[in-house]
């Protein structure tokens, strides 16, 4: 029988670098390192204010959130997220407490802080910050109600950063990306940001049922543009939970492509156990395993985001 010792000394072949979860990790630590020394993706002129809405639940509006943001943030860009959802998911995925107490997006939103005294740096991921939600929000469409222009106090809170802006306005230390994460409901909150957003990314799973109620959603941004915000535009849709072994998924995608045409990324976002674990170690994918489909797939999204979105 041979011993402990005799197992050291065999080759390579045999040596614990050989193992399955040996090879996982040094493929884990190479992706990291890799990513480091990705060339940063150029950098928009001005601030890009995103939101990222979809009124049916479960199709990966959070998910999708933390990690393009955390993508973004890794391809060199300076990104804000700030979590309008009272259940506080995206603060959760992005390490950020968010207990009733914390400096919050309610603080900005009722009484009127500024965003700089509200935001907190993600510990995980460089050039990344979060403003978190609280439970308190739940309570913000109600206290708001009564307010005058309440559509606009987050437009209002946004712009009123000094690194929100242009190049020549803010300079270097600029948010490239300001990433703002709703609720799945078309509130006050969702309203709020749709004001304040530029650009909207709509989440839509690779599953049956995918565009039932992006009617309304797409009715509310009309609205939106007519009344409050011509400036909002749809520019990004991003494929999630899709499953290349079915039909179904091929079907759902290539239907979404016919509807929206290049507002469609052409980067689909694979099912993924990794995806769905990440968040209940207070991680994103990107940074729980940066190996794994997911995790590149939504780098390359980000990629996409970046060269197609580059202001002149």
């Amino acid at each position: 029988m041979r011993t402990a010792a005799d197992l050291a000394d065999q080759p390579s072949g045999f040596a614990d670098d050989a193992t399955p979860l040996a090879r996982a990790a040094e493929h884990s630590l190479s992706v990291r390192l890799r990513s480091r020394s990705l060339p940063p993706a150029p950098r928009p002129d001005a601030t890009r204010v995103f939101v990222v809405a979809n009124q049916k639940g479960g199709v990966g509006k959070t998910t999708t959130t933390v990690n393009v943001a955390a993508a973004l943030a890794q391809l060199g860009q300076r990104v804000l997220v700030i979590d309008l959802d009272p259940q506080g998911n995206a603060s959760t995925a992005l390490n950020i407490d968010h207990h009733r107490g914390v400096p919050s997006t309610y603080d900005a939103l009722v009484d009127g802080e500024p965003l700089a005294d509200v935001i907190s740096p993600c510990p995980d991921v460089e050039n990344l910050w979060v403003v978190p939600a609280t439970i308190d929000l739940a309570g913000a469409e109600i206290e708001l109600v009564s307010v005058v222009a309440r559509e606009g106090r987050l437009r209002k809170a946004i712009h009123g950063h000094p690194a929100v802006g242009s190049a020549a306005d803010a300079g270097e230390d600029r948010f490239d990306y300001v990433i703002v994460d709703c609720p799945p409901s078309l509130g006050l909150l969702t309203l709020n940001a749709l004001v304040a957003g530029e650009e909207m990314m709509i989440p839509i799973q690779a599953e049956y049922y995918a565009l039932e109620g992006l009617g309304q959603l797409l009715e509310t941004v009309d609205m939106v543009r007519a009344h409050l915000n011509p400036a909002l535009a749809v520019s990004t849709i991003l494929v999630t939970m899709y499953d290349g072994r079915t039909r179904l998924a091929a079907g759902v995608a290539e239907e979404v492509r016919e509807h929206f045409g290049d507002q469609v990324l052409r980067t689909a976002i694979p099912r993924s156990v990794r995806v769905s674990e990440a968040p209940s170690y207070a991680q994103t994918v990107m940074t729980y395993d940066p190996g794994s489909p997911g995790a590149l797939s939504y780098l390359e999204a980000a990629r996409e985001i970046t060269s197609r979105g580059v202001r002149s």
